[in-house]
């Protein structure tokens, strides 16, 4: 086997059932969580990853499958955001944050030259920020929503002094929400001395130096913190407006 690719033999398969019955059972034995929930993310990050492998070779070949890719990305982690904050009609609204955060990333990658204008660059980069932001913006919109329903009679207060409805939400909801930003927070600041994220290491392992690596790591990991803050800041901004509100 060579040395940087994994053997899809039988050892994989066990290793990665283990690996989900162990999440599943720890889960379930500590209560914190609905096991079969791993389970079925073990199942379809699976299923999906076998598909995208089998086309992803056709998506890079062509620019138009390429960006379909990205906005069958961009769908997916609104509907996955949405889901989680509220219910899909209500929280269709996540889409604004998300795509606030990612497109101009995006663009200034492509416009200033610094990310190569090839789909084997821009697909991967692309997915990586849409992971984030959604990560962001579902987090954000969870404890600001959380935060105003818990703590409704400080929200009354404000409006009781002469705070607008959407600065007396914004005073409630805005330090929880900002805890959103600190899983991109710590990541950047322990990268290289806690983890090898996968942009250094897959650019290392397609030939390039060490520091190419850690340049394009680095790059991904700046846009992300800036990507990330859009979101949060237009998640609060929404909850506040009451454009995104919880299920009933």
């Amino acid at each position: 086997m060579n040395g940087s690719v994994i053997n899809l033999g039988a050892p994989y398969v066990g290793v990665l059932a283990l690996l989900a019955l162990v999440g599943a059972g720890i889960v379930a034995w500590f209560r914190v969580g609905a096991p079969a929930a791993v389970v079925t993310a073990a199942t379809r990050a699976t299923v999906q990853l076998a598909a995208v492998s089998l086309i992803i070779v056709a998506v890079l070949r062509s620019w138009w499958l390429t960006v379909a890719f990205v906005v069958a990305m961009y769908a997916v982690a609104t509907v996955t955001s949405a889901r989680r904050v509220s219910t899909l009609r209500a929280g269709w609204p996540t889409a604004l944050p998300i795509g606030l955060g990612v497109l101009p990333a995006v663009v200034l990658l492509l416009v200033t030259g610094v990310l190569p204008v090839t789909p084997l660059a821009v697909l991967p980069s692309a997915g990586i920020l849409i992971g984030g932001a959604m990560t962001a913006t579902t987090l954000a919109g969870r404890r600001a929503l959380d935060e105003l329903r818990n703590r409704h009679g400080e929200y009354e207060a404000g409006l009781a002094i002469g705070l607008t409805q959407r600065d007396a939400a914004l005073e409630v909801c805005r330090p929880a929400a900002s805890q959103a930003l600190i899983p991109a927070l710590d990541q950047t600041r322990t990268v290289g001395l806690v983890t090898l994220p996968g942009a250094f290491v897959g650019v290392l392992l397609g030939g390039a130096s060490p520091v190419q690596a850690g340049a394009a790591q680095l790059l991904i990991l700046v846009a992300l913190l800036a990507v990330e803050a859009i979101a949060v800041a237009a998640t609060v901004e929404l909850v506040a407006r009451r454009r995104l509100r919880a299920a009933r």
